[in-house]
């Protein structure tokens, strides 16, 4: 056996000897690098209907700000982390007591047909956002009418802004889309609303308004074609229609038959069929938003709320990861504290405390609080007894949700009684006045890509403000305190890591989970990437990336050749 052993090892040697020689003799080997090229015809399916292609018009329309974010442009743009960077701005400063910004906009940006972009179109802009019948919420109206905005007339690209105080979060409020004032001065809100631009509109963005798509007098798609003088990186793609469907079933049936390549969302109803389909996909990113269980800590009704030990309890023995896994089928992951991950702000350091009943129990024998009677198992310790109302939104999947905490919390023998209502009567009536013990409510941070969690947390908003849980910590206030009125961005990064530090040391509220979103791409489509999101049309955050065509470069030491 010895012999036949050392007889295959020389003849294995001697192959691979003469397979380096072989090698050694060949020519250089050659690199192939597909590039992109311009050219192609991407199709998205969204559900819904365009109804108005105006950025100071689509706040209620998923559609139309899908289709504006392509089609115009804001002064700046954030990144995938909530970062600031230049759109039609070149350059920006502050100054040191955080009152005046100084902007500066591109010399190349021109509206699609040709006219130069200048700071009278931003002003022009902001004061329809800041009319009194302007379709933005009241705060947003009311913040803009404390700004002032200065124009420059020598200077048709400089724009100044003073605030009548600091205010670090200024930056998402200059991410609105930019209108033409050429083409609709002396147009009011209400003109506005019935104006043909809205469905014939002039932009600044990467891809240009084309035409509609109608059908037995319907209007069925839109077909944006390629922006050639575009002052970025200009896009690859050169046409990109978007044809609406009624539901995602439609849509998904739509892709199937070889309608369209892309589908704009992809929720838990089509999810298991999308995911059979070889050729198309997947790409999923954190919404910006937040499921929650707001405490009210100072309601003399569950005065045991106020008792750190008993909210720790509650954390511990509440299974948040089984409510993403079985209740949101995984379209979701646990939160662990009020920043969004993937934000600049994020504190990753959290100990993450994970589902224990055990310790949860441990914890509530350890201060004391017994089962009195087996007839009425819930703990009590002296007049104090574990036993509090928690008011859901009055729909299917709230109240699933809702009955699985009552189930958990029961386990620990505190007792759960469930309250439905219409989600606005929770909110302004049960949250703002105060009067509830605790509530599950969603919170949608979509368009904030600074943190800011000072209006919910804040002692200033525990009266009146949005900080229903009257969750009261001098050093938790000072840290957002300072945090919203300081420039420096390292200082900032660190006032709110500490702010996440006490708030999950004192949970004042249990945050339960973060969702997905989820966006399905045909494999043929290239350069897509998708990180978090502060809105769903920040998927098309880097559409001047994608590609459908490529030229192969074949790299050989001696020469290189192109074959398209």
């Amino acid at each position: 056996m010895k012999k036949i052993r050392w007889q295959l090892l020389i003849i294995l040697f001697t192959g691979l000897v003469v397979g380096l020689l072989l090698i050694s003799e060949q020519p250089g080997t050659e690199e192939i690098i597909p590039e992109p090229v311009q050219g192609g015809i991407y199709t998205e399916a969204l559900v819904g209907q365009v109804q108005r292609l105006n950025p100071v018009l689509d706040i209620y329309n998923d559609v139309d700000q899908d289709i504006d974010r392509l089609l115009f442009s804001g002064l700046i743009a954030f990144d995938s982390s909530g970062m600031p960077k230049g759109d039609l701005a070149e350059s920006w400063g502050i100054s040191k007591d955080g009152l005046i910004y100084n902007f500066v906009l591109r010399k190349d940006a021109k509206w699609h047909d040709g006219e130069m972009v200048t700071n009278d179109d931003i002003r022009f802009t902001i004061d329809l956002i800041r009319a009194s019948d302007s379709l933005f919420p009241e705060d947003v109206k009311a913040f803009w009418n404390k700004i002032e905005v200065n124009l420059s007339y020598d200077d048709p690209l400089a724009i100044q802004f003073v605030l009548p105080e600091p205010f670090s979060p200024f930056f998402d409020y200059l991410s609105f889309g930019v209108l033409p004032r050429h083409l609709l001065d002396g147009v009011n809100m209400t003109d506005l609303a019935e104006h043909t631009f809205n469905l014939q509109p002039i932009g600044s963005g990467p891809y240009r308004f084309q035409e509609l798509i109608v059908e037995n007098e319907q209007i069925v798609g839109v077909v944006l074609a390629m922006n050639s003088e575009y002052y970025l990186d200009g896009p690859y793609i050169e046409t990109i229609i978007f044809r609406f469907y009624p539901n995602e079933q439609a849509a998904f049936l739509a892709y199937q038959d070889g309608v369209v390549m892309g589908l704009g969302s992809v929720s838990d109803a089509i999810l298991p069929d999308v995911l059979k389909e070889e050729e198309l996909s997947l790409y999923t990113a954190r919404n910006p938003e937040m499921s929650i269980i707001f405490l009210n800590l100072s309601n003399p009704q569950i005065p045991f709320l106020q008792e750190l030990e008993i909210r720790q309890a509650l954390l511990k023995g509440l299974n948040r990861q089984w409510i993403v896994d079985r209740l949101l089928n995984s379209q979701a992951f646990v939160a662990y504290g009020p920043v969004l991950p993937g934000s600049w702000a994020y504190y990753d350091g959290f100990l993450k405390a994970g589902y224990s009943p055990e310790e949860a129990i441990a914890i509530l024998q350890e201060e004391e609080y017994i089962i009195k009677s087996d007839a009425d198992p819930v703990r009590e310790k002296a007049d104090s007894r574990l036993e509090l109302e928690l008011v859901y939104p009055n729909d299917a999947f709230h109240e699933a949700i809702a009955k699985s905490i009552q189930s958990d919390w029961a386990l620990l023998n505190i007792k759960v009684n469930l309250r439905a209502e219409a989600y606005e009567t929770i909110i302004n009536t049960d949250l703002a006045n105060r009067a509830y013990q605790a509530a599950l409510v969603d919170i949608n941070l979509n368009r904030m890509p600074d943190p800011d969690p000072y209006p919910f947390w804040d002692q200033a908003q525990a009266t009146g403000g949005q900080n229903y849980s009257q969750w009261s910590d001098r050093s938790a206030s000072e840290y957002l305190e300072q945090a919203r009125v300081t420039t420096d961005l390292s200082e900032r990064q660190r006032m709110y890591r500490n702010f996440q530090f006490i708030f999950e040391r004192e949970i004042p509220s249990i945050p339960l989970y973060y969702p997905v979103y989820n966006y399905a791409v045909s494999t043929k489509v290239n350069g897509v990437r998708i990180g978090p999101l502060y809105d769903q049309s920040d998927r098309f955050s880097n559409v001047a990336d994608w590609f459908l065509i490529t030229s192969i470069k074949n790299e050989a030491p001696a020469q290189a050749t192109e074959t398209p």
